[in-house]
């Protein structure tokens, strides 16, 4: 089956300019020009995808970015937190990016963009994300400093067998640590882990999802036991790392 992508922007002529060209390389393509219509469209058929403007009527992008991390976009479907998002910024700021990131989503393209540019995004998160996730045992899990990341469910459990959400990003920045401990990874290594591209030298998606995965996991930020920071280098895991079948 088709890969299904949902379209979320209030403008016409780019949702229509989209579904074509989407169509054309082998998508399956719905079109919503708010929040509610997202919602009912999700509901209808759940895609593999969201395309998210920022700059939405109404609950803007960021709104219904939290809300689809928070698994409540549609009641009794929490798999919506796992759920790919490339988010849409009109100016491309780096504040932008950053708190777009920040609430959630995978990757962002600054407007105007070039399609091609939009299609090996897509491309990247699906095979990155979702299409991993087939090939992968379901029961393969990797377990380090009283946390669980679950390869098949994509989940991490803590030691009291409660599931963190977290996005997509983070699930795999997670992953790469975790296969990979006491090994310092780079900024670009990391950037190629999250979108398949090399990281611009004002680029700080690896540094706001590492934030993130800090918090999700109660690292203290200032002074980090589990991701570290190597000054001029990257990250590492500190962790020792069991592999479970």
């Amino acid at each position: 089956m088709n890969k299904r992508i949902l379209i979320v922007d209030d403008d016409p002529e780019l949702r229509e300019l989209l579904r074509g060209y989407l169509g054309d390389n082998g998508y399956a393509v719905d079109a919503a020009a708010d929040g509610a219509a997202m919602r009912r469209m999700m509901a209808a058929a759940m895609p593999d995808l969201v395309i998210l403007d920022l700059m939405l009527p109404g609950e803007d992008g960021l709104v219904l970015c939290r809300e689809l991390r928070a698994g409540s976009a549609i009641p009794a479907t929490p798999a919506t937190s796992a759920l790919p998002i490339l988010m849409l910024t009109a100016r491309g700021e780096d504040t932008d990016r950053i708190v777009g990131l920040e609430m959630g989503a995978d990757d962002y393209l600054p407007k105007p963009f070039n399609p091609r540019e939009l299609l090996a995004r897509i491309r990247s998160i699906l095979r990155r994300s979702g299409e991993n996730a087939v090939r992968e045992a379901p029961a393969r899990a990797l377990s380090f400093a009283g946390w669980t990341l679950d390869l098949g469910a994509r989940h991490l459990v803590g030691a009291d067998g409660v599931v963190v959400a977290i996005s997509s990003g983070e699930f795999k920045l997670l992953r790469a640590f975790a296969e990979n401990p006491f090994s310092v990874l780079s900024r670009d290594q990391l950037m190629d882990v999250l979108a398949g591209r090399e990281a611009g030298p004002f680029d700080r998606s690896v540094d706001v999802m590492v934030h993130r995965l800090r918090r999700r996991l109660g690292d203290d930020a200032r002074e980090p036991a589990l991701i570290k920071t190597v000054r001029s280098e990257g990250y590492l895991l500190a962790a020792d790392v069991e592999r479970k079948a």
